[in-house]
């Protein structure tokens, strides 16, 4: 039998020897999009955009890419679509379901942070990179402060489908104390306690 192979080269997964030169060329089309990228201050150089763009590739542990717009996080496919599609979802959903919607969301993440980052989301240490991983797919900036949680630039604004989302994510209760942007959650005691 094979030893198991690594999923990313080393200079992928950040082990790395020394630093190395190397020549990237792109065609001039790529180049002018990074020139003005550069120029406009949205990138300040190519090198930090490109450890950028290695970054997001390790974050995701992009898999398996199929081009264009499909790509997969382990077992989960990852779709970007416009915040404006989801927020229309929401907006025919009756209120007393954003909780549940919340929560089955919340378990479908589980399974997928499990299988993708090999990590119990219910152990707090394990938060920042589950919290990380939330980030670069979108759904939104989240902190722990003491027994606070606080989400800034959430994909969706419903407070009711975030509580349930990170409660069935996290394995905790939570009270809601800011229902606007930034939302803010109080940890109460972790869901096992309860029972």
């Amino acid at each position: 039998m094979q030893p198991d192979k690594p999923r990313l080269p080393d200079a992928l997964s950040g082990k790395g020897g020394e630093a190395k030169r190397t020549t990237i060329i792109l065609e001039r089309s790529e180049r002018d999009f990074v020139e003005a990228l550069i120029k406009a201050g949205k990138e300040p150089g190519i090198k930090p955009l490109v450890s950028k763009m290695l970054d997001i590739y390790r974050s995701l542990n992009i898999e398996d890419w199929h081009f264009p717009g499909e790509y997969y996080c382990g077992i989960s496919r990852i779709a970007i679509i416009n915040v404006e599609l989801i927020n229309i979802f929401t907006q025919y959903v009756s209120k007393e379901k954003f909780y549940e919607i919340g929560s089955r969301m919340g378990d479908a993440l589980k399974v997928s942070v499990q299988s993708t980052l090999g990590v119990d989301s219910s152990n707090q240490e394990n938060w920042d990179a589950i919290f990380k991983r939330l980030k670069v797919q979108g759904l939104g900036d989240l902190y722990l402060k003491d027994r606070f949680l606080l989400l800034k630039t959430p994909v969706i604004n419903e407070c009711e489908i975030w509580r349930g989302l990170l409660e069935g994510l996290l394995d905790v209760e939570l009270e809601i104390k800011n229902a606007q942007v930034p939302l803010v959650f109080e940890v109460k005691k972790p869901k096992s306690a309860l029972e």
